[in-house]
């Protein structure tokens, strides 16, 4: 009984230590879990507030570096290249913009001058013109004389009478002026204007993107070159090709804005001159203008006739039709009175 005792009582023992190791066991786990969440969720906070603020500063300071500086390395991969030329092109015309606003530039401004002179002759008119602007170092853009018409500033073609014209006149901007004054030399001016238009942003703004787009261009091109694999070259010719287009546009635009600025555009609206109605001074000045008034009236009335004559020829035909129709029925009235008449009895003796 001694030894059961013994043996019951140590088989207690070991449970109770094997119970009290697992639940330790247990313990330590969960504090380790605790352990592990809360330092993920701290690695978690610190990156939410601390990455904001250093790729701010990353972001600062890569946009105000220079990106001409920066080598492509070998073995770029396609996205890395094309991130490469946009951001060039991006900072490039940062750059641009802040370098022509900080530096003081004159004025660009487009003047254009626009006048309607009444001349004698309208093509010996035209040939002054254009001896005009070729004294002041101009030329004639474009010229119209006859019938038909003059740019309006709409856009559209205003109609001239017959015999009139137009001339368009391109001269240096500092000589508008007295281009302008020249033109009561060629007949009486009826009307005149002088207009001004400033484009100095415009221009600021297409040097700009020229001279970032030119940048791009040697960037890109340079890329190329150090390219490694046939789609890095691919990608590179494509935003090459873009950039050139885009290049060229720019220039385009800003060559005729400059060409605007130093060659003013002068419209000359040329009108002849009314002829003057000749007064009868005499018996015979009398006699000529009756007998032209009776020419102009004679031939007012035989048009008079020409415009009538289809119409009254329409009228002749319903007039005889419907006397024809009128004809008809009276003779079937007759014959039927006849015919009546012929029917009744006659009376006896």
């Amino acid at each position: 009984m001694a030894r059961i005792e013994q043996d019951v009582f140590a088989e207690i023992a070991e449970e109770r230590s094997g119970v009290r190791s697992r639940t330790a066991s247990r313990r330590r786990s969960r504090r380790r879990g605790w352990l592990t969440a809360g330092g993920i969720a701290a690695a978690f906070v610190v990156g939410v507030l601390i990455t904001p603020s250093v790729l701010s500063l990353t972001t600062a300071a890569s946009s105000g570096s220079s990106v001409s500086a920066v080598p492509a390395p070998a073995g770029v991969t396609s996205p890395e290249l094309k991130s490469l030329a946009d951001g060039g092109a991006k900072n490039s015309a940062t750059t641009g913009g802040s370098a022509s606003s900080a530096t003081s530039t004159p004025r660009d401004i487009v003047r254009t001058g626009s006048a309607t002179v009444q001349v004698h002759d309208v093509r010996a008119a035209a040939d002054a013109l254009r001896a005009l602007a070729e004294k002041h170092g101009g030329f004639v853009e474009s010229e119209q004389l006859g019938s038909s018409g003059v740019p309006s500033s709409t856009g559209g073609i205003v109609p001239l009478p017959q015999g009139d014209g137009w001339v368009t006149l391109r001269v240096p901007a500092a000589d508008l002026t007295a281009v302008m004054d020249a033109l009561r030399d060629q007949g009486t001016v009826l009307s005149t204007s002088i207009g001004q238009d400033d484009v100095t942003a415009t221009t600021t703004d297409l040097r700009a993107q020229v001279a970032s787009l030119t940048a791009s261009v040697d960037r890109l091109t340079q890329l190329m070159s150090q390219a490694s694999s046939v789609a890095d070259l691919l990608t590179a010719e494509t935003a090459l090709t873009d950039r050139q287009a885009q290049l060229q546009s720019a220039q385009q635009q800003l060559k005729s804005l400059e060409s605007q600025v130093e060659m003013s555009s002068v419209q000359v609206t040329l009108v002849r001159e009314a002829a003057a109605a000749a007064d009868p001074a005499g018996f015979g000045d009398g006699v000529a203008a009756g007998w032209h008034g009776l020419i102009v009236s004679l031939n007012a009335l035989v048009i008079a006739l020409g415009f009538l004559l289809p119409w009254l020829a329409v009228a002749l035909v319903v007039v005889l039709i419907v006397w024809g129709i009128v004809r008809i029925r009276r003779a079937g009235r007759a014959r039927r009175s006849a015919g009546n008449t012929a029917s009744a009895p006659t009376p006896q003796d």
